[in-house]
């Protein structure tokens, strides 16, 4: 596979979710599109290492696969490497968003689906320790029926989102949200990760695949 080209690809699903966002269903759409070249391409980067180790690994290819042959044919670098890979990969993965992502990745490959999306409203210049509150709108075959019924329900929910948030903004000497500063966006939870935005996860995502990327690619030359 074209690692490269995969990771052009994870860009422009990331931008079409911007596109829909919040649109649950072409967002489940372009975001499981999004977590499927996510794992092309980590499995990608044994592919390469299969490779230039020359393990020859026939089957699609994964790092279970690999260590398992690396171990068979008692390839100290090819080892070495994996054993390299899973700390930067923890490294990596050790703050909240990209464990977030990390996470809906294991939920596809078990389940082969993802999380069912909800759609929230938060304030659009976001602080830490702001709330995001869930908004029921009416679906057709999970699509939304109309942006005017967004915005009609948006509206409905506004006073009490602003009493709530705005108090606690207040306790904590921020700015106050205003009406024109609130906007509605796809959101997942998973295990301990409640609340989730898609889109401002996935987009945080993105460099932390290019730096393991580029990352493994020099371990793999400087190991062969």
């Amino acid at each position: 596979m074209n690692i490269e080209k995969t990771i052009k690809d994870c860009e422009i699903y990331l931008k079409q979710i911007k596109q829909y966002d919040p649109d649950p269903y072409y967002v489940n759409y372009f975001f499981n599109e999004y977590i499927n070249s996510v794992n092309d391409i980590f499995n990608g980067i044994f592919e390469e290492g299969n490779r230039n180790f020359g393990l020859f690994i026939s089957e699609k290819i994964s790092q279970k696969k690999f260590d398992g042959k690396a171990k068979i044919k008692n390839d100290q670098n090819a080892m070495k490497f994996s054993e390299w890979y899973l700390i930067r990969y923890n490294q990596e993965h050790e703050n909240s968003y990209p464990n977030f992502i990390k996470k809906i990745c294991q939920f596809k490959n078990k389940f082969d689906k993802l999380p069912k999306i909800k759609i929230m409203i938060r304030a659009s210049d976001r602080y830490e320790d702001d709330i995001n509150q869930q908004i029921k709108v009416n679906l057709s075959n999970e699509k939304l029926c109309s942006k005017e019924e967004l915005e009609i329900e948006v509206k409905r929910q506004l006073p009490i989102f602003l009493e709530t948030i705005n108090r606690k903004r207040s306790e904590n000497n921020e700015p106050k949200v205003r009406e024109n500063q609130v906007i509605a966006s796809a959101f997942l939870e998973i295990e301990e990760y409640k609340d989730i935005e898609i889109v401002y996860a996935a987009e945080i995502y993105i460099p932390v695949i290019k730096r393991l990327v580029e990352e493994s690619k020099k371990k793999i030359k400087e190991l062969t």
